[in-house]
């Protein structure tokens, strides 16, 4: 497991020298993998109706509850090779 923590942090940090920002649904891809993946299920308030931005990432990370921290883990890193590569 040490050695995917590690691609996982070594994937955190690739994404931000992106060449191009991706589009809007890979950012809430990324995001809800990444918060799968370092945090587990979905937890917090559901944020308010006006508050966009905040309801979409919730709302792609809760599609995500009940997938494995590690499954997460390699979803991201494997996204984040495409993306880079």
């Amino acid at each position: 497991m040490s050695d995917l923590k590690t691609q996982f942090e070594n994937a955190k940090e690739a994404v931000k020298g992106l060449p191009e920002r991706p589009d809007n649904d890979t950012l809430l891809r990324l995001y809800a993998l990444f918060k799968q993946g370092s945090e587990g299920d979905v937890h917090g308030e559901k944020p308010g109706f006006f508050d966009f931005v905040g309801n979409a990432k919730y709302e792609a990370w809760e599609k995500l509850k009940g997938m494995g921290r590690e499954q997460a883990m390699q979803e991201y890193i494997d996204l984040v090779k495409r993306l880079t590569g």
